[in-house]
């Protein structure tokens, strides 16, 4: 009757060891989940991209409404580039990327809308603005700062 009490006894001790050489350091608990493959696809879209804000999961801030026009928060410039009645919900839903204002109206709602919903965000409100009217005078800046804000729309939490 012993040896099986022995035996439950140094399994449970041997489980222990090995869980607690595979549980992560604090150093790798603090720098981040590690994404490996499985047989599991899963994609993890960032709290910041314009597919989550077009996804409705989160309140918009008050400062910029859904029914905010492109026109009215950017100012008359992109008046002249977009629809009069283009909204930031529908300019954060776009699927055209092919073309460079498009997909730098798309990033640059999400900058815009992250500037005042997440506290340490790289960009203001006033930054953003600024930046897309700057970016609308040509294709490569229009690309250019595009992709820069796809990079802190990623980078963001």
């Amino acid at each position: 009757m012993e040896t099986p009490l022995r035996l439950t006894t140094l399994f449970l001790l041997l489980f222990l060891i090995i869980s607690f050489f595979k549980a992560p350091s604090v150093a790798e608990a603090a720098a981040g989940p590690k994404h490996r493959p499985g047989f599991l696809y899963t994609r993890t879209r960032g709290r910041c991209t314009p597919q989550f804000w077009s996804s409705r999961r989160e309140a918009w801030p008050r400062m910029v409404p859904q029914t905010s026009t492109v026109s009215n928060v950017f100012g008359s410039i992109a008046y002249e580039r977009f629809r009069y009645d283009l909204t930031l919900m529908e300019a954060t839903a776009r699927n055209d990327d092919d073309n460079v204002f498009p997909r730098l109206l798309k990033q640059a709602s999400a900058a815009l809308l992250n500037s005042y919903a997440r506290k340490g965000f790289p960009y203001t409100a006033w930054e953003v603005k600024t930046l897309v009217i700057q970016a609308l005078v040509s294709e490569e800046a229009a690309a250019l700062q595009a992709q820069r804000f796809s990079i802190v729309n990623q980078a963001c939490n």
